[in-house]
């Protein structure tokens, strides 16, 4: 194992809905990244970011996750967003399609996985919340 972890951040800084992803890395590209660890701004990616996944042995996302009366920032169960995909190319087609393609793309086996969800407002609080998970989901994936 090479030891790569990539941390893809996703979502759209012009809608404030959507704009979790890119406010974390906003953060962490501000932060010391531990050796090994690289940081990406996916953007609006889904497919897109098929490249980013390949070669690594470890990804975390960022997304924001719509989550009525829940705010805050959770581990999400990587198997439970592909099932949300619903073969459409909108926005919700986005990281669930690409989750659930991944094992199609590739005769490897696809990286190990998690998905760091920010819900609710985007209060600094919750932003540093969610980019210090990342950097210890990151920290603890290393080999």
């Amino acid at each position: 194992m090479s030891g790569r972890i990539r941390i893809i951040c996703i979502g759209n800084r012009l809608a404030p809905c959507d704009s979790a992803g890119p406010a974390v890395y906003d953060r962490l590209r501000e932060a010391d990244l531990p050796r090994g660890v690289e940081l990406f701004d996916g953007g609006l990616g889904g497919l897109d970011l098929l490249p980013l996944v390949e070669g690594a042995d470890r990804v975390i996302f960022v997304d924001a996750v719509d989550a009525p009366g829940r705010p805050g920032v959770d581990l999400l169960d990587v198997q439970e967003v592909a099932a949300q995909a619903t073969g459409g190319f909108g926005h919700q087609a986005g990281l669930p399609f690409l989750l659930r393609a991944l094992p199609l793309a590739s005769d490897a086996a696809p990286p190990a996985m998690e998905i760091v969800g920010v819900a609710g407002p985007l209060a600094p609080d919750t932003l540093d919340r969610a980019a210090a998970l990342c950097l210890e989901r990151a920290r603890e994936g290393r080999p």
